[in-house]
């Protein structure tokens, strides 16, 4: 191998190095558990909650009047299919 050309190898080999050797690093952090999530902030939690808890409301909310529609819906359908009526 002439200088050239060993220059070049070396350059690759240490070009590979500096790309993978980050990427590495990362995995062994993931796998040694060092890399964890933080911890959620507890009033935005809360928030949280309280907004859930408030759709929760607002859907049944809506179920409810979705189920009375449907009733009368069903009450008019069947008024106008009575004989006599």
């Amino acid at each position: 191998m002439s200088g050239p050309e060993a220059v070049a190898v070396f350059m690759m080999i240490g070009g590979a190095v500096y790309v993978v050797r980050p990427l590495a690093a990362a995995i062994a952090k993931r796998i040694a558990g060092e890399h964890r999530r933080p911890e959620p902030d507890h009033a935005e939690t809360e928030d949280l909650r309280a907004e859930l808890q408030q759709v929760r409301h607002e859907l049944a909310d809506l179920a409810e009047r979705m189920d009375f529609a449907e009733r009368l819906l069903a009450q008019q359908r069947e008024a106008g299919r009575l004989p006599g009526s």
